[in-house]
């Protein structure tokens, strides 16, 4: 793995207090109650948005590269035409990577994984345009990038469909990079159906409870959490946050505290003790 490859997969890392850390909907309702009320919880925001067009895209971005990159460019691509092979489209995202456009590196990445066909250059290939899509802010981007890990995900699972780490992966994409949601949802409660201590299936879940007012199952699933792995800071940052919601004002502070002392980061700590500070 290169040092750019590292870089990629370091800038998932998200630090703002909010985003610091990367619900269950059963119950009694019928099915067609609560699917209704899941698809007004979480709706659809970029049902409408029209993604990238990475052709449009690479030619702009190939305008920009002084002449002797250019040349290297032209050189690379018409080898990855003409060949047609998994190294020559490696070589070719080596390049976009030593370019610093992440975008472009993961598309051929992609290209020489679906030519490979192997689990692990598929899953590779999905990574990265989920470890970009954290940081990416433009709709258009993200949901192409999301489109984009979302194939490759899907084909990871056609070699392997028990491979559970990918159906989370993929659930991310649904959930924070086409809207899709409910999809996102589905594939988490199949997991925690089969294996309910599924740490990550069950903080994604408890975060979705938060987000759509769910807060008492929220609190069961982040509590799940807390009682396999009582120091996932992740799982105690959101379980305050659940207790928040439910007007316990009381014991999200406590967990805050637990939180801040467990992360033991200055920066953090300032920002958790700044929002604790605005509890009414």
């Amino acid at each position: 793995m290169s040092k750019y490859h590292i870089a990629f997969i370091v800038s998932f890392i998200v630090i703002a207090i909010g985003l610091y850390f990367g619900g269950n909907f059963t119950g009694k309702k019928n099915k067609s109650t609560a699917q209704s009320t899941e698809n007004k919880a979480f709706p659809n925001a970029t049902k409408d948005i029209v993604a990238t067009d990475i052709q449009a895209y690479e030619k702009e971005i190939v305008a920009k590269l002084k002449t002797t990159q250019l040349d290297k460019e032209k050189k690379l691509t018409q080898i990855a035409k003409e060949n047609q092979n998994a190294v020559a489209f490696k070589d070719l995202a080596e390049f976009w990577e030593a370019e610093k456009d992440l975008n472009l590196a993961a598309y051929y990445y992609k290209k020489a994984a679906f030519l490979e066909n192997t689990e692990k250059s598929l899953n590779f290939a999905g990574n990265l345009f989920l470890a970009i899509l954290g940081r990416t802010e433009k709709p258009q981007m993200r949901k192409w990038q999301a489109l984009e890990a979302i194939e490759s995900f899907n084909k990871v699972l056609e070699l392997n469909p028990n491979n559970t780490d990918t159906k989370i992966a993929l659930a991310t994409c649904y959930i924070d990079g086409t809207g899709e949601t409910m999809n996102g949802v589905s594939l988490l409660r199949d997991i925690t159906q089969k294996d309910s201590n599924n740490i990550s299936a069950n903080i994604i879940l408890g975060k979705l409870g938060i987000q759509s007012g769910q807060f008492d199952k929220a609190i069961k699933r982040l509590e799940k959490v807390l009682s396999l792995r009582p120091e996932n800071t992740e799982a105690l940052y959101f379980l305050a946050e659940a207790y928040k919601g439910t007007g316990n004002k009381e014991k999200a502070i406590e967990l805050f505290e637990q939180c801040k002392k467990l992360v033991n980061n200055p920066d953090f700590s300032k920002e958790i003790d700044k929002y604790i500070n605005t509890f009414n």
